[in-house]
């Protein structure tokens, strides 16, 4: 009794552990928590549409939390948040009840191709330099909501993905601030996770659900929501990204491999190619960081320029951040 008791604390810990990183992630990608933590229990023995229920309840707190910190600080656009939550609940709500409705052996394979192509979307997305330079405009209903429908539905099926779907798509249009980007999608994924949370419940019932998962899970999350603001300005985007999927693809390549019932030589050669896509990644991260904070530099030094004086002996006229002369 004591020996499995103690069995238990060792793999709660774990899991909060899990919960822990994954927010931390989350935090400082505004994506992720649900991709790390699926893929971690699926790695750990959990039934696909347990472990994607268990997570979506925990994301419930956790997304809670996290709106009402963007909200404080003023990284929310709720024109954005209600145009993508309702579109999002329903395509969780489909997704949820989809993957409760199939098998384990049929959901794992489709859990994990969901959660590879997720992950090499991040490889591919974090090697190229972030464009944060286009702001303004207004984005539209008619890309909203279909966003929000996609988004939802690949979260619930997947185990994760609003964010891998939706908070790069939102900073490709280049109509939104990065932050409100990243504030936007994490508050209006609270409705998401508890529409899908009510699917896997009519669809799992209340058994469905890894009740002591998901509290190690929240606590986790709970725990790490505030270091992952002092996590984002120690550890660049960039690099975090690329590392985050080179992981998901390696540990979900396992399941397909299996899957697919390669033998031999093959599986071995699979893993080595995949992990030399990701130490590619790795290393065209690393030059984008260098390429863009090389030009913030240059920007920076051409602001602080001053022109020379005048013929006259007058003082200089000072720059605005645009270059114009500042009007006294």
């Amino acid at each position: 009794m004591a020996k499995s008791q103690g069995a238990l604390v060792r793999k709660l810990l774990v899991l909060a552990l899990v919960g822990l990183a994954a927010q931390l992630i989350d935090g400082s990608l505004g994506m992720a928590y649900g991709l790390t933590s699926s893929t971690l229990l699926l790695v750990a023995g959990v039934a696909p549409a347990a472990a994607s229920a268990s997570v979506h309840l925990a994301e419930i707190g956790t997304t809670l939390a996290a709106g009402v910190a963007h909200w404080r600080f003023g990284n929310v656009d709720w024109r954005v948040v209600t145009r993508i939550a309702l579109p999002g609940a329903i395509g969780a709500f489909a997704g949820a009840t989809l993957l409760s409705s199939i098998s384990t052996e049929s959901a794992a394979p489709w859990m994990a191709g969901i959660l590879f192509t997720l992950g090499a979307y991040l490889l591919v997305r974090f090697a190229r330099p972030l464009r944060t330079d286009r702001v303004g405009g207004r984005l539209r209903g008619r890309f909203l909501s279909p966003l929000g429908l996609v988004a939802g539905f690949v979260d619930a099926t997947g185990g994760g993905g609003w964010g891998p779907v939706a908070t790069p798509a939102l900073l490709v249009s280049g109509r939104l601030e990065p932050r409100k980007v990243i504030g936007s999608v994490d508050t209006a994924e609270f409705v998401v996770a508890g529409a899908a949370s009510v699917g896997f419940l009519i669809g799992l019932g209340s058994e469905g659900f890894l009740l002591p998962t998901v509290a190690a899970l929240l606590i986790g999350g709970l725990v790490a929501a505030p270091l992952a603001a002092w996590l984002v300005r120690i550890v660049p985007a960039q690099l975090l990204g690329a590392a985050v999927g080179g992981v998901i693809v390696l540990t979900n390549a396992r399941t397909l491999i299996r899957s697919a019932e390669l033998d031999g030589p093959v599986g071995p050669a699979v893993y080595a190619l995949l992990a030399a896509g990701w130490l590619a990644a790795l290393v065209l991260a690393v030059r984008a960081l260098r390429r863009t904070r090389r030009a913030r530099e240059a920007a920076a030094s051409a602001v602080e320029v001053s022109p020379a004086p005048s013929a006259a002996g007058t003082a200089p006229a000072e720059l605005t951040a645009t270059g114009t002369p500042a009007v006294r």
